[in-house]
Protein backbone atom coordinates (compact mmCIF):
# COMPACT_ATOMS: atom_id res chain seq x y z
CA UNK A 1 0.00 0.00 0.00
CA UNK A 2 1.17 3.60 -0.47
CA UNK A 3 1.77 5.94 1.96
CA UNK A 4 2.70 9.18 0.56
CA UNK A 5 1.35 10.35 -2.86
CA UNK A 6 2.48 13.86 -4.32
CA UNK A 7 -0.30 15.33 -6.87
CA UNK A 8 0.88 17.52 -9.34
CA UNK A 9 -0.80 19.40 -12.05
CA UNK A 10 -1.84 22.76 -14.14
CA UNK A 11 -4.95 24.82 -12.22
CA UNK A 12 -7.80 22.97 -13.41
CA UNK A 13 -6.10 19.48 -14.44
CA UNK A 14 -7.88 17.99 -11.57
CA UNK A 15 -5.76 18.11 -8.84
CA UNK A 16 -7.71 18.59 -5.99
CA UNK A 17 -9.84 15.64 -6.93
CA UNK A 18 -7.30 13.22 -7.77
CA UNK A 19 -5.95 13.99 -4.33
CA UNK A 20 -9.42 13.70 -2.43
CA UNK A 21 -10.25 10.63 -4.03
CA UNK A 22 -6.76 9.09 -3.20
CA UNK A 23 -6.96 10.35 0.18
CA UNK A 24 -10.72 8.61 0.51
CA UNK A 25 -10.03 5.52 -1.11
CA UNK A 26 -6.64 4.70 0.96
CA UNK A 27 -7.76 7.02 4.48
CA UNK A 28 -4.83 9.52 4.57
CA UNK A 29 -4.98 12.95 5.22
CA UNK A 30 -4.97 14.97 2.53
CA UNK A 31 -3.07 18.72 2.49
CA UNK A 32 -3.77 21.54 -0.67
CA UNK A 33 -0.91 23.12 -0.90
CA UNK A 34 -2.96 26.43 -2.06
CA UNK A 35 -5.00 26.39 1.29
CA UNK A 36 -1.47 26.56 3.11
CA UNK A 37 -0.29 29.42 0.94
CA UNK A 38 -3.19 31.65 0.23
CA UNK A 39 -3.47 33.56 3.61
CA UNK A 40 -6.61 36.09 3.61
CA UNK A 41 -6.63 39.10 0.98
CA UNK A 42 -4.57 36.55 -1.17
CA UNK A 43 -1.52 37.37 1.19
CA UNK A 44 1.02 34.30 0.14
CA UNK A 45 2.42 32.92 2.96
CA UNK A 46 6.13 33.82 3.56
CA UNK A 47 8.59 30.99 2.10
CA UNK A 48 10.14 30.30 5.61
CA UNK A 49 7.02 29.78 7.44
CA UNK A 50 5.55 27.66 4.20
CA UNK A 51 8.33 25.88 4.08
CA UNK A 52 8.15 24.92 7.91
CA UNK A 53 4.52 24.00 7.93
CA UNK A 54 4.95 21.89 4.66
CA UNK A 55 8.03 20.17 6.04
CA UNK A 56 6.06 19.07 9.21
CA UNK A 57 3.37 18.13 7.24
CA UNK A 58 5.87 16.34 5.02
CA UNK A 59 7.53 14.19 7.75
CA UNK A 60 4.33 12.53 9.12
CA UNK A 61 4.01 8.33 7.83
CA UNK A 62 0.66 9.17 5.38
CA UNK A 63 0.00 11.69 3.85
CA UNK A 64 -1.47 13.04 0.02
CA UNK A 65 -0.31 16.54 -0.60
CA UNK A 66 -1.30 18.11 -4.20
CA UNK A 67 0.15 21.37 -4.95
CA UNK A 68 2.51 22.75 -7.49
CA UNK A 69 5.21 25.48 -5.80
CA UNK A 70 8.69 25.10 -6.14
CA UNK A 71 9.65 26.16 -2.54
CA UNK A 72 8.60 22.97 -0.89
CA UNK A 73 8.86 20.24 -3.78
CA UNK A 74 12.00 19.35 -2.55
CA UNK A 75 10.64 18.61 0.52
CA UNK A 76 7.30 16.32 -0.54
CA UNK A 77 9.37 14.84 -2.62
CA UNK A 78 11.79 13.46 -0.45
CA UNK A 79 9.29 11.59 1.27
CA UNK A 80 6.63 10.88 -1.35
CA UNK A 81 6.87 7.34 -2.73
CA UNK A 82 4.19 8.46 -5.69
CA UNK A 83 4.46 11.89 -7.38
CA UNK A 84 1.23 11.54 -9.98
CA UNK A 85 1.52 14.17 -13.07
CA UNK A 86 -1.76 15.19 -14.43
CA UNK A 87 -0.94 16.32 -18.18
CA UNK A 88 -4.12 16.55 -19.78
CA UNK A 89 -4.56 17.85 -22.95
CA UNK A 90 -4.89 21.56 -22.93
CA UNK A 91 -8.98 21.83 -23.86
CA UNK A 92 -9.41 19.31 -20.89
CA UNK A 93 -7.84 21.49 -18.68
CA UNK A 94 -9.29 24.75 -20.03
CA UNK A 95 -12.64 23.94 -20.32
CA UNK A 96 -12.66 22.34 -17.15
CA UNK A 97 -11.10 25.56 -15.56
CA UNK A 98 -13.13 27.78 -16.90
CA UNK A 99 -16.17 25.95 -16.08
CA UNK A 100 -14.98 25.70 -12.57
CA UNK A 101 -13.84 29.38 -12.30
CA UNK A 102 -17.05 31.01 -13.68
CA UNK A 103 -19.51 28.89 -11.42
CA UNK A 104 -17.15 30.12 -8.13
CA UNK A 105 -17.45 33.71 -9.35
CA UNK A 106 -20.86 33.65 -9.55
CA UNK A 107 -21.66 31.13 -6.64
CA UNK A 108 -18.90 33.73 -4.73
CA UNK A 109 -17.86 30.47 -3.22
CA UNK A 110 -14.80 30.47 -0.28
CA UNK A 111 -12.00 28.87 -1.46
CA UNK A 112 -9.24 29.26 1.23
CA UNK A 113 -8.95 31.97 4.26
CA UNK A 114 -11.77 33.97 3.37
CA UNK A 115 -10.40 34.27 -0.62
CA UNK A 116 -13.30 34.34 -3.48
CA UNK A 117 -12.33 34.20 -7.16
CA UNK A 118 -13.81 37.15 -9.09
CA UNK A 119 -15.18 36.91 -12.26
CA UNK A 120 -13.64 40.72 -13.09
CA UNK A 121 -10.41 38.35 -13.22
CA UNK A 122 -11.34 36.45 -15.59
CA UNK A 123 -10.93 39.75 -17.81
CA UNK A 124 -7.27 40.63 -16.29
CA UNK A 125 -4.39 40.31 -18.27
CA UNK A 126 -2.19 39.47 -14.91
CA UNK A 127 -1.75 35.88 -14.99
CA UNK A 128 -1.11 36.61 -11.31
CA UNK A 129 -5.01 37.32 -11.10
CA UNK A 130 -6.38 35.02 -13.96
CA UNK A 131 -6.43 31.73 -13.12
CA UNK A 132 -7.39 30.93 -16.77
CA UNK A 133 -4.32 32.73 -18.31
CA UNK A 134 -1.88 31.27 -15.46
CA UNK A 135 -2.87 27.99 -16.57
CA UNK A 136 -2.81 28.30 -19.91
CA UNK A 137 0.70 30.02 -19.57
CA UNK A 138 1.76 27.22 -16.82
CA UNK A 139 0.01 24.16 -18.80
CA UNK A 140 3.11 22.79 -20.73
CA UNK A 141 5.49 22.51 -17.48
CA UNK A 142 3.67 19.11 -16.70
CA UNK A 143 4.57 17.49 -20.14
CA UNK A 144 7.89 17.18 -19.68
CA UNK A 145 9.33 19.48 -17.03
CA UNK A 146 7.66 18.10 -14.14
CA UNK A 147 7.62 14.56 -14.54
CA UNK A 148 11.36 15.19 -15.33
CA UNK A 149 12.37 16.90 -12.22
CA UNK A 150 10.52 14.63 -10.18
CA UNK A 151 12.68 11.82 -11.48
CA UNK A 152 16.01 13.65 -11.07
CA UNK A 153 14.69 15.01 -7.46
CA UNK A 154 13.38 11.69 -6.18
CA UNK A 155 15.02 8.57 -7.77
CA UNK A 156 13.03 6.22 -5.01
CA UNK A 157 9.42 7.54 -5.89
CA UNK A 158 7.48 6.06 -8.51
CA UNK A 159 6.49 8.80 -11.04
CA UNK A 160 3.12 8.40 -12.69
CA UNK A 161 2.24 10.60 -15.82
CA UNK A 162 -1.40 10.32 -16.12
CA UNK A 163 -2.17 12.04 -19.73
CA UNK A 164 -6.45 10.87 -19.96
CA UNK A 165 -9.48 10.58 -17.92
CA UNK A 166 -8.85 6.45 -18.60
CA UNK A 167 -5.36 6.45 -17.04
CA UNK A 168 -6.52 8.57 -13.94
CA UNK A 169 -9.09 5.65 -13.13
CA UNK A 170 -6.42 2.84 -14.06
CA UNK A 171 -3.99 4.51 -11.41
CA UNK A 172 -6.97 4.89 -8.98
CA UNK A 173 -7.51 0.88 -9.28
CA UNK A 174 -3.84 0.11 -9.67
CA UNK A 175 -3.07 2.65 -5.80
CA UNK A 176 -6.14 1.16 -4.26
CA UNK A 177 -5.37 -2.35 -5.06
CA UNK A 178 -1.99 -1.85 -3.28
CA UNK A 179 -0.19 -1.68 -7.01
Amino acid sequence: MVDRIAVHGASGSGKTTLARTLAARLALPRTELDALFHQPGWTALPTDEFRARVSHLAERDRWVIDGNYRQVRDLVWARAEVIAVLDLPRRTVMRRLLWRTVRRGVRRRELWNGNRESLADLLSTDADRNVVLWSWRTIGRYHAEVPDEARTGAPHARVVVLRSRGQVDRFLEQVAAGD
